[in-house]
């Protein structure tokens, strides 16, 4: 099925979200996230501080800018999987389709930085996180036909959504990406090899 055109008026409304989002997060890497107000935002973006309210709930949302779609893309990447694809697989597709260019981007070093660096940051961050794994444990749990607090779901949500965390240290991404999913899919065993260590 076709996506229908998008009009005008959404590229439009989208083009300024966007350019309010690129001030501002180039403003609190140069100043630092808390010397920057809504003002020096919507003055670099050439828009009012209405305008800024009207795209974004606060400053923090700001910085994580494209996190407002992420709930809808994680239960599409479970629901409208290919026919075969099992759930693993399909977020195993989505984590690499989405996550690889955003740690190929120039900038991405110092936006870690700039999130660890900032406790409202950290703190925004880490209630995003919880509400992603609550949107993508329940889609899971769907799939499957039981209820939303399935431990196993919210296992697998809870390890997915690290995934990027757990890969982001790695030389190469795609192998650490693949090799933790591997892992959830497998099962868990001692890197080279069987070694049993007595506790006697």
């Amino acid at each position: 099925m076709t996506e229908p055109p998008v009009g005008r008026r959404e590229r439009k409304k989208a083009a300024t979200r966007q350019a309010i989002a690129d001030s501002a997060l180039q403003l609190f890497l140069e100043r630092g996230y808390d010397h920057v107000s809504i003002r020096d935002i919507a003055d670099t973006a050439d828009v009012s501080t209405a305008t800024v309210f009207k795209h974004f709930t606060g400053k923090e949302a700001l910085v994580f800018d494209q996190e407002e779609s992420t709930d809808a893309h994680l239960v599409a990447a479970v629901r409208e999987r290919a026919a075969g694809l099992s759930v693993i697989d399909a977020l195993r597709r989505h984590v690499l389709d989405t996550w690889l260019p955003i740690a190929a981007h120039p900038q991405r070093e110092e936006f870690n930085r700039l999130v660890d660096s900032t406790q409202a940051l950290r703190a925004y961050a880490e209630r995003m996180w919880a509400r992603h794994t609550d949107t993508l444990s329940a889609a899971i749990a769907d799939e499957y036909g039981v209820d939303h607090g399935n431990l196993a779901c919210v296992t697998l949500a809870r390890f997915v959504l690290e995934v990027p965390v757990l890969a982001q240290g790695q030389k190469d991404h795609r192998a650490a990406v693949e090799e933790v999913f591997d892992i959830l899919e497998g099962g868990w065993r001692p890197p080279g090899g069987p070694v049993a260590r007595s506790r006697a």
